[in-house]
């Protein structure tokens, strides 16, 4: 057999192998569906812990508000830390629904000087807005319990944790599949490219999916017009005509999106209503 072919073969042995190595994973239902019905059984590794991440994304949380104290970024601007406590603290109370044991989270919530447009929740509750998405977006209350909606349910979904695990077993599996086959590594390398474009980045699409709706539930059950998560986005995806937000990195504002919002917030909007004492 020519080098050539047995490279393309040991390539697809490889990438199957890879998928099939999601199976060493355990099935986990990390959160209730909601009225949006996010059900999804997740794959994670037991040597994965949900403990582990947390203790991991503290540290690193620490580290990062330290920095930007030390810069003299760290919740410098009084109103905006003000707003986004407000709307955090009507957020919280809901990721019960979703998960009753979010209630013991340390949840923190920070506000960091920066231009970027950006802002995320670490496992466990560990929250920052850079201060670029609140002034560069004109953002308002129902937008930013949004954008917060949308990245408190990645860390209710354990999304870091599920990637984590996904490449760890698709990695050992394809680095030992590689010597067995006596492949180099830029085929390696291939293959790793390869899984990521079939299986990784549509997966974390999957995941900003959740995010969205899972997102507007909490908004909508905290007292927040669900229908802002339309403007918001569209916001996102016209933020300056400077490139895409780091925010939109995995998923980028699209009308298949912003159409799929529009439905959720619709499916929703009783709770508004309801929330809102209608």
């Amino acid at each position: 057999m020519k080098a050539t072919q047995r490279g393309s073969r040991g390539i697809a042995i490889l990438l199957a192998a890879a998928t099939f190595g999601l199976a060493a994973c355990q099935s986990v239902d990390t959160t209730s569906g909601g009225v949006v019905g996010v059900d999804r059984s997740q794959t994670m590794l037991s040597s994965v812990s949900s403990q582990e991440m947390r203790a991991a994304a503290g540290k690193q949380y620490e580290q990062i508000l330290a920095d930007a104290r030390k810069q003299g970024k760290l919740d410098r601007n009084v109103a905006e830390v003000r707003r986004v406590h407000a709307v955090v603290d009507r957020l919280i109370p809901q990721t019960t629904v979703f998960r009753p044991d979010a209630r013991n989270w340390n949840w923190e919530a920070h506000v960091i000087t920066s231009p970027e447009v950006n802002a995320w929740c670490m496992p466990g509750g560990k929250i920052a807005v850079y201060s670029g998405l609140i002034e560069k977006l004109h953002l308002s209350d129902a937008e930013l319990a949004a954008v917060l909606g949308h990245e408190i349910a990645h860390a209710l979904r354990e999304h870091a944790r599920e990637r984590m695990s996904e490449q760890l077993a698709a990695d050992s599996v394809i680095s030992v599949g590689a010597a067995l086959l006596g492949l180099g590594d830029a085929a390696q390398q291939g293959v790793q490219a390869l899984y990521m474009g079939t299986m990784g980045l549509p997966h974390s699409r999957l995941q900003e999916t959740e995010a969205d709706r899972i997102g507007v539930e909490l908004a909508a059950r905290a007292g927040y017009d669900p229908h802002a998560a339309v403007t918001l986005w569209q916001k996102m995806g016209s933020a300056d005509g400077s490139g895409t937000p780091a925010f939109l990195s995995t998923h980028p504002s699209n009308q298949s999106r912003l159409h799929d919002l529009e439905n959720y917030s619709a499916r929703v909007m009783p709770l508004y209503d309801k929330a809102a004492g209608r």
